[in-house]
Formats: structure tokens, sequence, C-alpha cells
């Protein structure tokens, strides 16, 4: 089995729009969207508030949040990329011949002639970087774009491991300083240039898939990360015989950060090289029929909203970044009592919340719980939302 390791650890957003999303809004911007797909509460005018994502404002104007493209289709002319939208912008809703469109002014005052309006010159700075509503509240899933990492079933056991303390202490934690060694005849030493980062890992347990039983991967959990003081090295010494001999001298670590006590034995990962991310929730182009693994962790098999989960569909299956799943609630079985014969019966699968996949290896996903109406539970269904 062969599960990628995680490639990236510094993540940002990439702020990009793809050409599929642009297509979709070229197209959408010729004519709006159909009155049947605007959300039954939407508003005829919104004022972009500080803390709105781009998911939430799609909410309030269409039945389906991961449609946002065609919200930004919507006002395309107005706004040429929807990651720059910021706090005090207002959006006007315009209904006319059975179809909606979004503005960034009234109707009314579209159509009419410019008022003649007098100015003076004046200058005025305010930084927009930081401020452009985000597609998603980024903290909800920060946390989990270094943490979780899916291997295969030899890969953390050949990585660099922690063999010794100072003074014999049994946990570490920020601060510490502690001695590794690398693996299979491989010294853990510095190689020069940057300071070399590691991200610190405990064993790891195995994903399987909760209909085939197939293990999926293997998720190593996360414990923290620690720097390179100094390189791994042979000390040669002489007895008082005369013979020579070679005594290991382990790596020297700090701990720099910790999310959980880390202890002798546990794996060293290096850092990965920094990675831009788009996050654009959409729904996936083919059907999806998968599956929740695992709540990220949690010995629970329930989830909540917010909540991280592993799911059994990867890149291999087509699962990107941004993919927007159904979850299914499944029907209960029982018996037809109504029925003389009393057959069993099973109800339909009911759709309880969505989720969105914002890290993905072959086999695995990792997916941010959006929306729920009831308890998500590890094996629930998952679908194309549409």
């Amino acid at each position: 089995m062969a599960c990628a390791m995680v490639t990236s650890t510094a993540y940002a957003l990439d702020l990009t729009v793809t050409p599929g999303q642009k297509a979709t809004a070229e197209q959408v911007a010729q004519s709006g969207v159909p009155l049947s797909e605007l959300a039954a509460d939407a508003p005829d005018e919104y004022t972009v508030k500080r803390g709105d994502t781009l998911w939430a404002i799609s909410g309030l104007f269409l039945k389906s949040p991961w449609r946002w493209p065609e919200l930004w289709g919507m006002n395309l002319q107005d706004i040429k990329n929807p990651h720059r939208i910021y706090p005090g912008q207002k959006l006007y809703l315009e209904k006319k011949d059975g179809r909606a469109t979004l503005r960034t002014s009234p109707p009314s005052a579209s159509d009419a002639a410019p008022d003649t309006v007098r100015v003076s010159p004046r200058t005025r700075f305010e930084s927009l970087a930081d401020s452009a509503v985000p597609t998603l509240k980024s903290n909800l899933i920060e946390p989990f774009l270094s943490e979780p990492m899916v291997v295969d079933k030899d890969e953390l056991s050949t990585a660099p491991r922690i063999v010794a303390t100072q003074e014999g202490r049994v946990l570490l934690t920020r601060g510490d300083r502690a001695y590794a060694r690398g693996q299979g005849g491989k010294p853990l030493i510095d190689t020069g240039g940057k300071q070399q980062v590691f991200r610190v890992f405990h064993n790891a347990t195995a994903l399987k898939d909760p209909v085939s039983g197939e293990i999926l991967g293997y998720e190593a959990e996360y414990a923290g990360r620690a720097l390179l003081a100094q390189s791994e090295a042979t000390l040669s010494t002489t007895d008082k015989d005369g013979k020579t001999s070679a005594e290991i001298v382990p790596a020297t670590i700090d701990i720099i950060s910790a999310k959980e006590e880390m202890q002798v034995g546990d794996r060293l990962v290096p850092e990965p090289e920094r990675q831009l991310l788009s996050y654009v929730p959409r729904a996936p182009s083919g059907k999806v029929d998968g599956r929740i693994v695992s709540v990220y962790g949690n010995a629970v098999i329930n989830a909540g909203q917010n909540q991280v989960v592993a799911i059994n569909l990867g890149s291999k299956h087509g699962i990107e970044s941004g993919h927007v799943l159904a979850i299914l609630k499944a029907g209960a079985r029982m018996v037809d009592k109504t029925d003389p014969a009393w057959p069993n019966i099973k109800l339909p699968d009911e759709r309880n919340g969505l989720l969105m996949v914002f890290r993905t290896f072959e086999k695995v996903s990792y997916a941010l719980i959006l929306d729920i109406r009831d308890g998500v539970r590890i094996g629930d269904r998952l679908v194309s939302p549409r």
C-alpha cells in the first residue's frame, strides 16, 4: 500500500479562480440564476460584515452554498474576483423575467443618469489585504492543515526517533531538549542552509473502511514541532587496553511547540515547504459514494458541526480540496406492523448535512463538517450534494 505522506505544512490561501469557476460565472453573468434557485428568505440587499464568509453569503442568496461561483457570476461586472469582497460593500438582489442578478449598486440607481457631485481631493490609506472576505473561517481548519498525516504501514517506523531526554524526563514539552537518531543507517544530520524543523508524531493508528474493512492508511497522531540543534555523530574512544571503539552521539533537538507531551520513541518528520491552497466550495463533477471513517482527535463515533472527520475517498477517487459532499443519515430498519405478514422494511436515507474536503491523500481525505441537523456518525454515507 502506498499512501502519500503530507506535502505541505505552512499553508496560505490561494486567491485565484479556476478556469471552470470563471466559465460558470461568466455563463451565469449573462442571464443570472432562476428564481427557483434563490434561498426562500434571500434579502433584497445585504451589507458585508466582518466575520462573513463567501460560504455564508452564498447561503443567504442561494439554496446551495457550494454553488457560489454562480453568486459571483451574478455580480461579475462589479466584482472581478470573489475573494476580493470586503466588509462594508453592499449587495443588491434584482429579480427580473424569472431570473435573479446581484449588483453592488441599487438597480434603480444603475439605470438612472448619475447625479453631479462636487468632490474635494483627499487621500485615505486603508489596508484591505487582511479584510477580504474568506471562503470559510480559516481558524476552523488551520490547526488541521499540518497536523493529521496519513502514511503507509512502514513509513513512520523508518523515520528518525527520539531516543533520550535530559535528566531522564519521561515527558517532553515546549522548551525541553531531547536527543534523536536516524533510522536505517541514515544519521540525523544538519544538511546546511536554513534551520531544520521537524514535526513530532506518536505511533500511527489504522484507518479502516467501515464497509469493506480495508486499511486505507495509518493516521499519525501529531504531538508538536522540534528544531535540530546539533547533528548526530560518531565518537571514537580508546579504553585502557588500547582498544578503539565507536560510540553514537545522538542528534540534539529542541522542542519549539507542543500540542501534546512527547516521549522517547516518538517519530520525527521533516517539515515540508510552504504550499498555496485554494478552498473553493463546489460539488464534485462525478458520482460520489463514500463513508465517514473516523472523527479526528476523538475516540467517539459521533461528530458535530465544525469538527474534522476522515473519509474513505481520496485523490485516487478524484476527490479534491474544496469538494462539498452531502452527509446521509441511514434510514432505520423496522418491521411494518401495518402489514399482517410483518415484513422487514428500511426507511430511506435522509440528508443530514454538508462537509467540505480540505486535505487529501491517496485513499483518505479530511473534511470539515459545515452544517448538520443531527449527530454525524462513523459509517454515515457521503454523496454529491446535488
